[in-house]
């Protein structure tokens, strides 16, 4: 006779409230809030008496020495918290393309180009602009190339009740293969030395995590050591950091298998439902990125003085930022929409039937909202701290603010039209 408890109420509460918390953290709006606070935070207290004392914090520095890891407690946000977000990426990538969207082709063709014109045309628009700017401008070509995901949806779930649901789906596989471009450009063009030897040493560590996600070994204790491992070697190596996270997530099976699987419900006739491990972890992980790692990377890179008006001036008169915010607002509709409507002229491939293409266009400017990469690549691009980096974080959060804008307005409109069709 079992010992458990009754499943009474008392006993079920902590789960309970545990699932609404863990639901909630989940939700699209709830991440791009925490991300909008963290950033509006950051930026109050660099531009009030306060900032001397957000500098100190963020500037603050602590590690090991020898392993190359004494880095300033916003590089750490950067490199290492990033790493989390990353890691769910690449979990969301392998998903995508095992089990999603990305699987069959045909239906994963429009998207995926839209995604290759949302990175290529906003990058060629900051390149014009900075043709003849001279010094190291032309190092930040993809700033505006990166799509910030939580931030694009959360923005279509406050004003898209009632879009149809291919335009997120569109959406969602856009930005899931921007962000696999964006992982690519990071790890091949802002890498300036390379060390093969924690590299090489880097996939003993790599294989003993993939062979034990793969015998479902799901214990913290196991895998966040040798994940930590990847991390450290991937970083002394010279590769960004953040590469290894999608790595990791990359080695972790999506199909339930009898080893590797998780058991998430029962269906009508009593038998047991299963998750992969993939599933699994994009689940635990996604809520630490979304509640912790991006919101506090982004209170530690958004946090720029603007010096007033005279500052903004500056940066505003500024290519750099100039070139950014061209690149996000124009140069990713443009690119989006043409590349999604040169597509849609070859034999077989036609947008879903339940889309209009002023939908595409008012979400090809939420797609403009680019943040949480477009400050790392900044960074990468010109050094944290530096004067460029900071008319860089200027150009990235009025670029997105006004993409954010125009696509909120115009799918705004089309919201309320679907609406009174299906009331």
């Amino acid at each position: 006779m079992s010992t458990k408890p009754d499943p009474t109420p008392q006993h079920q509460a902590p789960h309970s409230i545990w699932r609404g918390i863990h639901q909630t953290l989940q939700s699209d709006t709830i991440g791009g809030a925490l991300l909008l606070g963290a950033t509006l935070l950051a930026l109050v207290l660099a531009n009030t008496p306060a900032a001397p004392v957000y500098e100190a914090v963020r500037d603050f520095t602590f590690g090991p020495e020898p392993l190359h890891l004494n880095l300033s407690v916003g590089a750490w946000a950067a490199d290492g918290l990033l790493a989390i977000f990353f890691f769910v990426v690449g979990l969301e990538l392998k998903e995508e393309f095992v089990a999603g969207a990305l699987r069959n082709p045909r239906t994963a063709a429009l998207p995926i180009t839209a995604a290759v014109g949302g990175v290529v045309v906003p990058a060629l628009f900051y390149v014009l602009v900075n043709l003849t700017a001279g010094g190291d401008a032309l190092r930040g070509w993809a700033i505006p190339a990166a799509t910030d995901i939580a931030f694009a949806i959360a923005v279509l779930a406050v004003v898209g009740r009632f879009l149809p649901p291919a335009l997120r789906t569109f959406l969602l596989t856009l930005a899931v293969v921007d962000d696999l471009l964006a992982i690519s450009i990071i790890a091949i063009f802002y890498t300036d030395s390379l060390d093969p030897l924690p590299l090489l040493l880097a996939i003993v560590p790599l294989g003993m995590f993939a062979i034990a996600v793969r015998r479902g070994v799901r214990s913290i204790w196991v895998l966040l050591p040798l994940g930590i491992l990847v991390w450290a070697l991937v970083h002394a190596s010279g590769i960004h950091a953040t590469v290894a996270g999608v790595v990791l997530g990359f080695v972790v099976p999506v199909m339930a298998t009898e080893k590797a699987r998780v058991e998430v419900g029962k269906d009508a006739d009593g038998e047991p439902l299963y998750d992969g491990m993939a599933a699994h972890f994009a689940d635990r992980w996604g809520v630490v990125s979304t509640a912790f790692a991006v919101p506090v990377f982004a209170f530690f890179a958004a946090g720029v003085s603007v010096g007033g008006l005279e500052g903004l001036r500056e940066s505003f008169t500024d290519t750099i930022a100039i070139g950014i915010i061209v690149g996000l607002v124009l140069g990713k509709a443009i690119g989006i929409t043409g590349t999604t409507f040169l597509m849609t002229r070859l034999p077989g491939l036609r947008l879903d039937p339940s889309l209009r293409w002023i939908d595409l266009i008012g979400m090809s400017f939420v797609a403009g909202i680019g943040f949480t990469v477009s400050l790392l690549v900044g960074e990468l691009s010109f050094g944290a701290g530096s004067e460029s980096d900071d008319h860089v974080k200027v150009g990235v959060l009025a670029g997105s603010f006004i993409a954010a804008l125009i696509g909120a307005a115009i799918l705004g409109i089309r919201n309320r039209r679907y609406a009174r069709l299906t009331s």
